[in-house]
């Protein structure tokens, strides 16, 4: 997304990349098609959007997702493919690991949730499963620091992103040492840590011929995609939460302390030395309404899931708040937050005869936005919230914000932009060249012109819904595990 010097948004383009489930807890993506895939949307929108109206491109700045694994031989070479969020091949390393007393410090000390998802989980997972891959690999990266690495030849790491790795002490800002242990790796198998605004260097020059630009461009290493959606949304003091739900979802508020949580419930991650933003993660996000979609719409034609996603949203909207008695628990890729059970399981509950398929629809979006729910509770005991801010493709359809406010109860504030994240890379850039004193002020800058009130009468009827939605999540923990186990004997 290319923003001109106000703010404004110039153009926009996205690609994409499949995801590998090889085994039932795998996923993983292709960097070098991640690579090729980011360079060839770059090109094009600079192409189309950029070079025809002669603007002069200033500064990039990069944003990723968490939680990835890279491992790379000593010629930068990947060795096999990057290990997403979403794996959760190392379940029985973190449930062994978060029983322990070295689980409670290493969570304390690092401010990630001792999960399959955290690389830290994952290297661990790689030492003592694929132990050949584990001995070759100089380094393990995440993505982002492989496509840096690729366009400047710098391996650098932002704090940003390595607070939610497990591996990064967030009070002294130093990879810890105990978790650098148990993971059998010592820091020079990671990369070097920096701040959000470092600049790594120039873009080769194959890159910058290829892409036409200059070589003055100032890359920033920029920050995770959760820290710049909080700053994007223009959430910097209390009683403020932002919730995000693209492929997968959050919620999260931000302060200058950690929220301490002593059933190690939330992340505290940095956006920088003094900002933590806390929260909670769900895996099962706008991926599982995609994943309906694909399973259950009807196509226009053969790739048009835009289309097709669209038209269940209005399916959904002719069935009544709580889709009559059907209630789904959207945990198709195990959950995080607030439940933490890898091995969690989806499944619709209270179906009877009279339900047909839009009421499946509703269900479906309903589960997705009560887990979400869930977590915003859990951190109310924390946190006072009193009002939210939506972003995301799948949180900022009018259908999902109105049900977002009515389940919460709270109003719900949404920009013109629903791409926070795009905008805290341009809030940072701009503080960076002097445009706003601070992050303070830059995220004091974002305006909110839309707002969704809550309906009374659909907050009572969700909220008794929601209560049989809790229960099932917590009161199938047994069954959850009997089935995983059924699948590993398999």
């Amino acid at each position: 997304m290319a923003f001109d010097l106000t703010g404004n948004v110039i153009g926009s383009m996205k690609g994409s990349y499949p995801t590998f489930h090889t085994e039932p807890d795998y996923s993983e993506q292709d960097p070098d098609q991640m690579f090729i895939t980011m360079l060839y949307v770059m090109k094009n929108l600079l192409n189309e959007k950029i070079h025809p109206a002669q603007y002069k491109v200033i500064s990039i700045c990069f944003s990723a997702s968490m939680h990835s694994v890279l491992p790379i031989d000593k010629h930068g070479v990947p060795l096999g493919n990057a290990i997403t969020w979403a794996d959760n091949r190392g379940k029985r390393e973190a449930q062994q690991l978060k029983d322990s007393p070295l689980g409670k410090k290493i969570y304390d000390a690092t401010g990630t949730p001792i999960h399959p998802m955290s690389p830290l989980i994952k290297i661990t997972w790689l030492s003592r499963h694929d132990k050949k891959r584990f001995d070759k690999a100089d380094k393990f990266l995440s993505i982002k620091s492989y496509i840096i690495q690729q366009l400047t030849k710098e391996c650098v790491l932002d704090y940003s992103l390595a607070s939610a790795t497990g591996l990064l002490n967030i009070y002294n800002l130093t990879w810890e040492s105990e978790a650098l242990d148990y993971a059998g790796i010592t820091k020079d198998k990671l990369p070097d840590l920096v701040p959000v605004f470092h600049s790594p260097g120039k873009l080769k020059k194959e890159y910058q011929k290829s892409l036409g630009l200059s070589d003055g461009i100032k890359l920033i290493v920029g920050s995770s995609d959760g820290c710049l959606a909080t700053l994007g949304g223009g959430i910097w003091e209390e009683g403020k939460a932002i919730i995000t739900i693209e492929d997968s979802g959050a919620v999260r508020v931000i302060g200058k302390e950690v929220l301490r949580d002593t059933k190690q419930r939330f992340f505290n991650y940095l956006l920088t030395e003094k900002h933590y933003v806390s929260g909670g993660p769900t895996n099962n996000g706008g991926v599982i309404f995609e994943w309906f979609a694909k399973q259950f719409g009807d196509f226009k034609s053969a790739f048009d899931i835009d289309y097709t996603m669209e038209n269940l949203i209005q399916e959904a909207a002719t069935v009544p708040v709580g889709s009559d008695g059907l209630i789904f628990l959207p945990y198709l890729l195990g959950e995080r937050a607030p439940i933490w059970n890898a091995n969690a399981r989806g499944s619709y509950f209270g179906l009877n005869i009279k339900h047909q398929k839009n009421h499946f629809v509703r269900a479906t979006v309903e589960g997705i936005l009560y887990e979400i729910y869930s977590i915003g509770k859990t951190l109310e005991e924390h946190r006072n919230i009193d009002s939210l801010t939506t972003n995301g493709s799948f949180a900022s359809i009018p259908f999902c914000t109105q049900m977002i406010a009515d389940i919460f109860n709270k109003q719900v504030s949404i920009g013109t932009n629903p791409d926070s994240i795009a905008r805290g890379a341009f809030l940072l850039s701009a503080t960076d060249m002097g445009m706003y004193n601070n992050l303070d002020e830059a995220a004091r800058s974002v305006v909110l012109p839309t707002t969704f009130r809550p309906q009374k009468h659909n907050h009572t009827v969700y909220e008794k819904y929601f209560a049989i939605f809790e229960r099932l999540s917590t009161k199938l923990y047994a069954e959850f595990e009997d089935i995983a186990n059924l699948q590993n004997e398999q």
